[in-house]
């Protein structure tokens, strides 16, 4: 008579199922899937039901992760949102339209937004907010001050890198540049912002907060001819939020001298 050899132990089905899940990157069902079977059983829940809300479990956070990479790519300078913005100290703001472009439809149709008003009346506020907004829609976002992205072009110009930060400029479905007009441009330098919003022309939308009127423009980029050619491309499919008041941040430091 042959001996029998003994067969093998099973794997701890739990050994493989962690195995299988971090495998197959569902990190959330992995962290879970006891928990919520323990809730079902003593719920009466069905199997199907069980399943469901590890999924829903794993794309809520999913979404989560997806938001905070797109709202650190966007390097916002502050975290601010619509919710705590006060329109009722700018009576001049339409709430309305601000309220409709926080849904996002304009960036699907490429569409501007210029928000002039004076300095402190919460433009960055506002164009941070909208920004947040579109990431939490899972729309690519970048954030940057008008001097600062003048200096970044300038250096990868001079560094033979301009094609690539072009490139990555445009790639951007929402790009926001921050407080145009408060330092003056030189020449290579206005046209090297004239070029970036050139390039973006109804391939993706770009939001501009500025403290001068239009009229006033052309004192930023030195050229009637060049200012005229950028209006011509940034309005001709914008909304413009009128951002006319007393400054916010005047206001804190007056009550806190009150106080």
């Amino acid at each position: 008579m042959t001996k029998t050899e003994p067969t093998a132990e099973p794997a701890d089905p739990k050994v493989l199922l962690s195995h299988h899940l971090k495998k197959l990157k569902l990190p959330t069902v992995l962290a879970e899937y006891e928990k919520q079977a323990r809730q079902c059983a003593e719920a009466g829940v069905d199997h199907p039901r069980y399943l469901l809300r590890l999924v829903e479990l794993e794309l809520i956070e999913r979404q989560r992760k997806m938001v905070e990479r797109r709202v650190r790519a966007a390097k916002f300078p502050a975290t601010k949102e619509l919710a705590s913005f006060d329109f009722k100290a700018l009576p001049s703001l339409n709430k309305v339209l601000v309220t409709e472009l926080a849904r996002g439809e304009f960036i699907t149709r490429r569409e501007n937004i210029i928000a002039l008003g004076p300095s402190g009346t919460g433009k960055t506020h506002l164009a941070i907010g909208l920004g947040l907004a579109a990431c939490q829609r899972g729309m690519t976002v970048g954030f940057v001050t008008a001097a600062s992205l003048v200096n970044q072009l300038t250096e990868a110009r001079d560094e033979k890198r301009l094609l690539r930060l072009q490139s990555a400029l445009a790639k951007f479905q929402l790009l926001i540049i921050d407080e145009l007009g408060y330092v003056p441009l030189s020449q290579t330098g206005a046209e090297l912002l004239f070029e970036v919003f050139s390039q973006r022309y109804e391939r993706g939308s770009t939001l501009v907060t500025s403290n001068l009127p239009f009229e006033d423009w052309t004192s930023v980029f030195g050229s009637e001819r060049l200012t005229g050619a950028l209006l011509d491309r940034l309005t001709h499919h914008v909304h413009i939020l009128e951002m006319n008041g007393d400054s916010y941040r005047l206001k804190q430091s007056k009550a806190r001298r009150s106080a």
